[in-house]
């Protein structure tokens, strides 16, 4: 019936049709299962089947060896200067003060051309160059989704300076262990984010902070640490940051040098051009794995120039779309890469509807500025879907035909969802992601020509200049259709974790022919035609709303309660968040009535609270091996017997 790729590329014109114009009945489902079956089987003739599940991406378009702003200013700017850049729809249009930027004509919010945009970006390098900071120096950064952000992203790499983003939910313990470990000597941070006023946590635990002046902070306990740079993100932050009378803090808006003498400018220029390599690290993102140990992976501009133009090129990114960008951890390398890098590679604008997650403001957006793509996690997904549903309900007609393409990640999209992304927002081309920070972050992607089967069921093809595999507990490849470990090698793998050279080593080998391999720990299965579906996670993260959460971590707060012998988290299925915390608690002898309200305190009181456990369970042993080993998988079967009874169920806050 069909014949050769012509034939090919029809049959999923026609399934996605179908799916996006029909109703979702059993009947529709089977038609599409068929045409998209009929696809691939003509994609068969023109592509060798895999027999073993290794795979290796198209060699083509070739890799980019430029640094960030050598791209930016060779291929960026000369090309899109008059297109949309970032607009950010809660920010005032002269928040930055300086000269007046022409603002594509608006005045109600910033919004810049790649021009502004540039001359943000410059002024920034300058001002940083005269704030002392040097090439190879760590700049934390604690912010939501604002232009500082998009700055300081620029600006830094211009200059060789490493960014270092930082997790906003940290807890000021944490937050004061991440600025030690990579040694940030310049911090820029917004004094609050909902609850949590940053600059007051600082000062109340690093008390001579306050009182030092600017650009000669000389804390014990945060020895690297010189500038504190604060954000205002809210005018009614003022009277709260005079109040506090710290005299280091420096103004964001004071850092910018906008007069372009000939002085500043040949530094700026000899340092992206001459001083700069493609191979040097230029991001730092935390994570954790199953030690429980901060870990910070180290990105460069080659891991991320590449993975941007990888990922913009599965989206089929134009310099006419306009991305709405909300979604992801803060502090994510999602964020850096797929939702600004990405975009902006292409010459495509960044939408930021509010800094935090706020369905309200990014349905306006989508509406206002004409959005053509959306990224999210299925959490973030569900709730703007609740919010389209709720204008409906008001009589209202919430037009979001502009938009077109995407990408969910995070965590897997279950097929109902994705069928309402289509129906409901016009996402036809959406497509599905996996990676991890350590792969700068995406490995295996979509395209809007993949069969909607794939699409929804599966991540995709691994990515151009990407090796992939799948092994056992020896190392050996396993045959498609086997689950296995999930290992990548490539450009994209990460130059080590910041001065740990153990946890490296546990996860990134060489094998026998020299090719660096990076054990992702996580579990899934290749088909023939070399698609991967994740069917676990080897390492037992558990993934609530595509933030990962750390199991030892969370079992190490627990057990610093008098009332717990003994603890394990578990990830316990969820319909809003995909995972949550499960908690298994053996109580302490003469502690019997510990109750699960404070079992869900103390992990809230010491780590941040995606941490604590919304179901509790109490038991008299947990199942063990004979070495002493946990055995997870017995606990979560047991969690999910107990969830149809509601049984363990610990009210959300």
């Amino acid at each position: 019936m069909f014949v050769g790729a012509d034939s090919q590329i029809q049959a999923n014109l026609i399934a996605r049709v179908i799916y996006h114009l029909l109703p979702q009945t059993h009947v529709m489902r089977g038609l599409i299962t068929m045409l998209s079956r009929l696809a691939s089987s003509s994609r068969r003739r023109w592509t060798r089947n895999l027999t073993m599940s290794s795979v290796e991406g198209s060699l083509h378009p070739p890799l980019c060896h430029k640094t960030l702003p050598d791209y930016f200013a060779s291929e960026v700017l000369p090309k899109h200067a008059t297109k949309p850049a970032l607009i950010c729809r809660n920010e005032h249009a002269c928040s930055l003060g300086g000269p007046l930027l022409a603002n594509l004509g608006v005045e109600s919010h910033l919004a810049w051309d790649f021009a502004d945009f540039d001359r943000c970006i410059s002024s920034a390098a300058r001002g940083l160059l005269v704030m002392g900071i040097q090439k190879g120096d760590r700049v934390g950064i604690l912010m939501g989704n604002n232009s500082a952000y998009a700055i300081l992203q620029w600006a830094c790499a211009s200059i060789g300076a490493i960014l270092v983003t930082i997790n906003p939910a940290y807890r000021v313990n944490e937050f004061a262990t991440a600025l030690r470990h990579v040694g940030v000597k310049h911090l820029f941070v917004v004094p609050r984010i909902r609850s949590s006023a940053y600059i007051q946590l600082l000062v109340e635990l690093f008390p001579s902070i306050r009182s030092a002046h600017p650009g000669e902070i000389q804390e014990e306990d945060l020895p690297n640490l010189r500038n504190l740079v604060v954000v205002d993100n809210e005018e009614s932050c003022k009277a709260e940051l005079d109040a506090l009378e710290v005299k280091s803090l420096i103004d964001w808006r004071e850092v910018f040098v906008w007069r372009q003498d000939r002085i500043g400018l040949d530094q700026q220029r000899q340092l992206a051009t001459k001083s700069l390599h493609k191979d040097e690290v230029i991001n730092l993102q935390f994570t954790s794995g199953t030690t429980g140990s901060p870990k910070a992976v180290s990105l460069t501009h080659h891991n991320l120039l590449n993975n941007a133009l990888s990922v913009g090129k599965c989206m089929r990114l134009t310099d006419q779309d306009i991305v709405c960008k909300f979604y992801f951890a803060y502090f994510s390398t999602p964020r850096l890469v797929l939702g600004n890098l990405a975009t902006w590679s292409y010459g495509a604008g960044v939408v930021y509807p509010s800094e935090i997650f706020d369905p309200v403001a990014i349905v306006d957006a989508i509406i206002e500025e004409k959005c053509t793509a959306l990224h999210g996690v299925p959490t973030h997904f569900l709730r703007m879907l609740a919010e389209i549903d709720e204008r409906r309900a008001r009589g209202e007609e919430p037009d979001t035909r502009s938009l077109r393409t995407g990408i969910a990640a995070g965590s897997p999209i279950p097929i109902a969802l994705m069928q309402e992304l289509i129906a409901k927002l016009n996402l036809v081309d959406l497509t599905n992601a996996y990676g991890m920070t350590e792969t700068s972050p995406v490995s295996f992607q979509t395209t809007p020509e993949d069969p909607i089967v794939k699409r929804v069921e599966t991540v995709g093809k691994v990515q151009p200049h990407v090796r992939a595999k799948i092994i056992d507990t020896d190392d050996q490849i396993v045959p498609v259709g086997t689950p296995g470990q999930i290992c990548v090698a490539g450009y994209l793998v990460q130059k080590g974790y910041w001065e740990d050279d153990a946890q490296t080593a546990q996860v990134m080998q060489r094998d026998a022919s020299g090719t660096l391999w990076m054990h992702t720990g996580d579990e899934g299965i290749m088909d023939e035609e070399g698609y991967l579906k994740i069917v676990g996670r080897i390492k037992d993260i558990i993934i609530r709303g595509g933030e990962n959460l750390f199991p030892v971590q969370i079992e190490n707060a627990l057990t610093t309660h008098p009332g717990i012998h003994e603890a394990a988290a578990v990830a316990v299925p969820d319909t809003q968040y995909g995972e949550v915390v499960g908690a298994w608690i053996v109580r302490a002898p003469g502690h019997d009535d510990i109750s699960k309200e404070e079992v869900r305190k103390a992990v809230s009181d010491a780590m941040n609270p995606q941490n604590a456990p919304a179901w509790v369970w109490f038991t008299d042993e947990l199942p063990k091996m004979a070495s002493g080993k946990v055995m997870k998988h017995i606990l979560r079967d047991r969690s999910k017997k107990l969830l149809k009874d509601n049984d363990g169920w610990v009210e959300r806050r």
